[in-house]
């Protein structure tokens, strides 16, 4: 397994998830006093957020989430990670720069186009559709 890749072999997810990860703890150790690791209620909200990259249809080719198209959270947990990325962000360019780079050019992704996720098309089979459509 290559460096920044996930047991699932892709690496944008993986840096999605260390993004995450990474936000989460900053954001627990400045609101709820946990120098290392997260509180029980941060780290409930950090499994939610990987179930969620886990069933994302779009896979690989996920735009950040304020772009995107699906909104694989429910409204109280999109609220709480609102929350938790208002904070973290600006904080992030100094903790984590690297992250913070790739994070802002991953925010410059296009969704794929839906229609294509909902006919149940893989991720593969998407990219080629939107490369041929070209």
């Amino acid at each position: 397994m290559r460096l920044g890749q996930d047991q699932k072999g892709g690496t944008r997810l993986a840096r999605e998830r260390a993004t995450m990860a990474a936000m989460m703890s900053l954001y627990c150790r400045d609101h709820h006093g946990h120098r290392s690791g997260c509180c029980d209620d941060c780290s409930h909200l950090l499994d939610y957020a990987n179930r969620r990259l886990d069933t994302c249809p779009f896979g690989e080719d996920k735009p950040a989430c304020s772009k995107c198209l699906v909104h694989c959270y429910s409204a109280s947990q999109r609220e709480r990670v609102r929350e938790v990325m208002r904070y973290s962000g600006p904080r992030m360019v100094f903790r984590h720069p690297i992250l913070s780079l790739y994070h802002l050019l991953d925010k410059g992704r296009k969704a794929p186009p839906l229609a294509i996720i909902r006919r149940g098309c893989s991720t593969a089979a998407a990219s080629a559709a939107r490369a041929a459509k070209s």
